[in-house]
C-alpha cells in the first residue's frame, strides 16, 4: 500500500506538456563500460508504475488467507519482484534495463515453484527456460547497438540518448530488431511463443497469477515501445517486418479467442484471453501511428486491471471449492450475489463494454490499424466479439440457471477484505472508461516523439487541415532505407 501512495505523488510532479523524461537520476555504475544507474519517467513510464505499484498492493491483500507456509519468504519475494518491475519501466540506461528485466525471472520462478499447484516446478522451469531464452537474443541486440555506437563515438555507453545519436547499419538494425523481435513476444506472450502461459498461470497461486498477467507481461510491450522502435527505426518500417509483426497479432488475437472458447478450466479460459488482449497490444504498436500506439499502452493498463480482477475472480473462488472446473459450478449468483456483480463488471471490462475501460484501448486500436491499413482492423475486430462470446458463456455457465451441486450451496459471499480488492480496480476501470482524456494528454507527447523517431517528417507532411492521424497504407508506402 505505501508502494502505491508514493507513486501517486508521481502525478502532481509530472508535466504533461514535456514529452521527455522527467525526475531523472543518475549515478555513476560501472564507469568502465559506461553503465550508469539512470532511471526517469514519461508519460508510458508513468502509467505503467502506477500499474506495478496498484497491481502488487492487490497481490498481496489477496494472499491475506490463502498462503500459509513460508508467509515471510513468499512476501519477500513479491516485493522482490515490484522492485524490479518498476525498475524495467524507469530504466533509462540499456543494461540497467537489462538487469532488472532479468531479475523478474527470479522471484517469479521461486513464486511459481514453491507456493503452486501440483506441477509447480514444471511450470516454474518452462515458464524461466522461455523468458530466458528471449533475454539472450536481446541482450544481443543491446550489445550490438551498443558496438557500433563506439565505433562512431569513440566512447562506451549503455544510456538511451546516447544511443539514439548512433546511426545503426542496415543489415545491423535488421538483426537487431529480430533479436529484439524475438525477446519481446516471448514476455508478451504472442502466439507461437505463448506455450509456457497456461502451465504458469495454472499452477502458480492466485497472485502470482495476477502479477503475471497484470504486469509482468507488459514488460514485452513496452520492450517494443521503449527500444525496438526508436533505438530501431530504419528496421521498424521494413515492410516484412511490420507485416510478420501484425500477422502474429492478429492469430494471437483469433487463436486466443478460439482456444478460450474451448476451456474447460477456468483459470486456462482466462489465461489464454490475455493472448488474445496482448494481440491488440501488438497490433497498435505496429501500426505505427498515434491512435495505434496510445492504444496500446492504454489497453495494457486496462489489460492489468480487467484481466487481475478476472484472476482474482478464480481465486477467490478456487479458495472456497478446491476446483477450476467450470462443469463444477452453477447458479452461483443465487448463493454469492456480491461476488456475480463483481464477475460481471471484470468481465464486461474485460470484453470492452462501452463506458469501461476495455473498450476505450480496443476502439483506439483498431482505429489506428484501420488508419494504416482496413484489413488489419477488419481481420481483428472478429477477436472482440469472441471475446464477448467466451467470457459470457463462462459467466452464464457458472453464475446463471440454478444452482447443480450441492457443494456449492454453503460457499459464502465475497468478505470485506475481499471487497477491498476489486474496488480500487472497478473504480480505476470505471475512470479510464468514462473519462479517459487525461490519461491521452499525459500519452500525447511521448507517443509523438516516437512516431517522429521512426517515420521522421510524419506530422509535417498532414497539413493543419487535414486530420493530423495517420493516413491510410502508412507503413506501406514508407520507402525502404
Amino acid at each position: 500500500m505505501a508502494g502505491f501512495l508514493v507513486s501517486l505523488l508521481l502525478i502532481g510532479r509530472f508535466d504533461r506538456g514535456d514529452g521527455g523524461f522527467q525526475l531523472i537520476e543518475r549515478v555513476e555504475w560501472i564507469p568502465a563500460i559506461g553503465a550508469k544507474y539512470l532511471i526517469g519517467i514519461d508519460g508510458i513510464s508513468l502509467l505503467l508504475v502506477l500499474l506495478t505499484t496498484l497491481m502488487g498492493f492487490v497481490a498481496i491483500l489477496s494472499s491475506w488467507s490463502s498462503v500459509t507456509e513460508r508467509v515471510k519468504e513468499y512476501y519477500a519475494m513479491f516485493l522482490l519482484q515490484q522492485t524490479g518491475m518498476i525498475g524495467v519501466f524507469v530504466a533509462l540506461d540499456a543494461l540497467l534495463f537489462y538487469v532488472f528485466w532479468e531479475a523478474m525471472l527470479i522471484p517469479m520462478y521461486f513464486i511459481i515453484g514453491i507456493w503452486g499447484g501440483p506441477r509447480k516446478l514444471y511450470a516454474a522451469i518452462k515458464f524461466f527456460l522461455y523468458t530466458m531464452a528471449g533475454s539472450v537474443l536481446m541482450l544481443v541486440a543491446i550489445l550490438t547497438l551498443y558496438l557500433q555506437h563506439f565505433d562512431q563515438t569513440g566512447f562506451y555507453s549503455f544510456e538511451i540518448a546516447d544511443l539514439l545519436s548512433a546511426t545503426c547499419r542496415w543489415g545491423s538494425s535488421v538483426g537487431c530488431s529480430g533479436d529484439s523481435s524475438s525477446g519481446s513476444p516471448s514476455r508478451c506472450r504472442c502466439s507461437p511463443f505463448h506455450t509456457w502461459l497456461p502451465d504458469a498461470h495454472v499452477e502458480a497461486p492466485t497472485a502470482g497469477s495476477v502479477i503475471l498477467a497484470g504486469v509482468l507481461l507488459k514488460m514485452g510491450t513496452y520492450g517494443f515501445i521503449r527500444f525496438s522502435l526508436p533505438l530501431l527505426p530504419q528496421a521498424s518500417i521494413d515492410a516484412v517486418i511490420v507485416q510478420a509483426m501484425i500477422a502474429l497479432s492478429i492469430v494471437a488475437i483469433l487463436y486466443g479467442a478460439f482456444v478460450s472458447l474451448m476451456q474447460q478450466d477456468w483459470k486456462k479460459l482466462v489465461a489464454y484471453s490475455s493472448v488474445s488482449h496482448l494481440g491488440f497490444c501488438t497490433l497498435g504498436i505496429f501500426a505505427l501511428n498515434p491512435n495505434g500506439l496510445a492504444g496500446s499502452v492504454i489497453q495494457q493498463v486496462n489489460h492489468g486491471i480487467s484481466t487481475g480482477m478476472l484472476f482474482l475472480i478464480v481465486g477467490v473462488i478456487y479458495e472456497r471449492r478446491h476446483t477450476r472446473e467450470i462443469a463444477a459450478y452453477g447458479g452461483l449468483a443465487h448463493v454469492m450475489p456480491k461476488y456475480a456483480v463483481v464477475f460481471a463488471f471484470a468481465m464486461l471490462s474485460s470484453a470492452g463494454l462501452p463506458l469501461l475501460n476495455g473498450f476505450v484501448g480496443e476502439f483506439t486500436i483498431l482505429q489506428g490499424a484501420f488508419e494504416t491499413n482496413p484489413l488489419w482492423a477488419a481481420l481483428a475486430v472478429p477477436g472482440v466479439v469472441l471475446g464477448a462470446a467466451y467470457l459470457l458463456w463462462l459467466y452464464q455457465r457458472t453464475m446463471l440457471g440454478q444452482v447443480t451441486r450441492s457443494e456449492n450451496l454453503r460457499l459464502p459471499d465475497l468478505n470485506l477484505r475481499e471487497m477491498a480488492v476489486f474496488l480500487p480496480l472497478i473504480a480505476w476501470a470505471i475512470w479510464i472508461g468514462v473519462y479517459p482524456k487525461p490519461y491521452f494528454e499525459i500519452l500525447e507527447k511521448p507517443v509523438a516523439r516516437i512516431v517522429e523517431r521512426v517515420q521522421p517528417g510524419y506530422f509535417a507532411a498532414r497539413p493543419a487541415a487535414e486530420d493530423p492521424l495517420p493516413g491510410l497504407n502508412a507503413v506501406q508506402e514508407a520507402p525502404l532505407p
